[in-house]
C-alpha cells in the first residue's frame, strides 16, 4: 500500500470511529444466533482439545460466554424521573455542575469527553441556550467554542454583550457520538437540568438558539422561522422571564441569507436590554 493510501485509509478510520462506528458488518444479514450459523462456527473454528490429564493453554483455551451486565440501563421514565429529583436538590450552579457529573441516567455520558456544563457570567442579564455540544466543545467542556461559537461571540458583540456579561448553556450538557441529533428520550432526560439551571443562574433574559431549544423550552409547536423574533414568557416555578428564540449559529454558518432575521432579533434583544437600564 502507498504511503497516500495509507493516509486515506488512516483518515477515514478516524472519522469512523469519530462517527461512532466500532463493528464491521457484511452486506447482507447473518442471523449469527441461529443454529446453523452456532454449527457452522464450531465447525471452522473447532475448540483444540488438550490430551487426557492435562490442560490446554491459556491462549488456546475457549473464551467464557460473556455474563449480561448487572444492571440494565435505566428506562427513560425513570431516568428521567431521577434527573428530575437530582436537579431539585441542587441549591447552587456548583452543586448543579457536580451532580451532573456524576449522573448515569444519560447514556451520552458514556461517549462525551467530557462534560460541558456552561460559560460566561452566571451572573449576567441574559443567558443562550442551545440544543447539545459539538466536537470542539466536547475537547474543551465549554459551549460554543467553534466556528458556531466564534459566530456568536461576534452577534453578541454586536449589542454590547460577550462572554463575561452573559451566561451560556445548552438543552444537553454532553456530545451525542458524531454530532448526530439528540432523541427525544436524551432530551427529555436532560431537560430538568437545564430547567433548574436557568432558575438557578435567574437572567433577565432568556435566548433560545434554535428550534429544539425553542420547543423544549417554551413549548413552541411551530418551526424557528414561525418562533423566532416573538416574546414569550418563561416560567422558572417562582417568576417569569423574557425570552425569544434565533437561530442557531450553526445553521447561519450553513444558510448566511438568513443572518439578516438573527440580527433583527438581535436588536430587538438589544431593545429590551436597553430599556430595563
Amino acid at each position: 500500500m502507498t504511503p497516500e493510501r495509507a493516509n486515506a485509509a488512516r483518515e477515514l478510520l478516524a472519522f469512523y470511529l469519530e462517527a461512532g462506528v466500532d463493528a464491521l458488518v457484511g452486506e447482507e444479514p447473518i442471523d449469527r444466533l441461529s443454529a446453523a450459523q452456532v454449527s457452522a462456527a464450531q465447525v471452522e473454528s473447532p475448540a483444540i482439545a488438550a490430551p487426557e490429564g492435562r490442560r490446554a493453554p491459556p491462549e488456546l483455551r475457549p473464551a467464557p460466554p460473556r455474563s449480561a451486565p448487572d444492571t440494565a440501563p435505566a428506562a427513560p421514565e425513570i431516568a428521567v424521573m431521577a434527573a428530575r429529583e437530582a436537579a431539585r436538590n441542587a441549591a447552587s450552579l456548583l452543586a448543579l455542575r457536580e451532580i451532573l457529573s456524576g449522573f448515569e441516567g444519560c447514556a451520552l455520558r458514556t461517549t462525551a469527553k467530557q462534560l460541558v456544563f456552561a460559560d460566561g457570567n452566571p451572573q449576567g442579564r441574559v443567558m443562550f441556550v442551545g440544543e447539545a455540544p459539538g466536537r470542539e466543545e466536547d475537547l474543551e467542556g465549554l459551549p460554543f467554542v467553534g466556528r458556531s461559537g466564534k459566530l456568536l461571540d461576534l452577534m453578541m458583540a454586536a449589542i454590547g454583550l460577550n462572554r463575561t456579561t452573559a451566561y451560556i448553556a445548552n438543552i444537553i450538557p454532553w456530545r451525542p457520538p458524531g454530532n448526530r441529533t439528540p432523541t427525544p428520550q436524551e432530551s427529555q432526560i436532560c431537560l430538568p437540568f437545564i430547567q433548574r439551571q436557568i432558575e438557578l443562574a435567574d437572567p433577565d433574559i432568556l435566548v433560545c438558539l434554535g428550534g429544539p431549544a425553542a420547543a423544549a423550552l417554551l413549548g413552541t409547536k411551530e418551526g424557528i422561522r414561525r418562533t423566532r423574533g416573538r416574546w414569550f414568557a418563561y416560567a422558572t416555578g417562582t417568576r417569569e422571564i423574557r425570552a425569544i428564540a434565533t437561530f442557531h449559529p450553526a445553521y447561519l454558518l450553513r444558510s448566511p441569507l438568513e443572518k439578516r432575521f438573527a440580527w433583527r432579533d438581535f436588536l430587538s434583544l438589544k431593545k429590551v436590554l436597553d430599556a430595563r437600564d
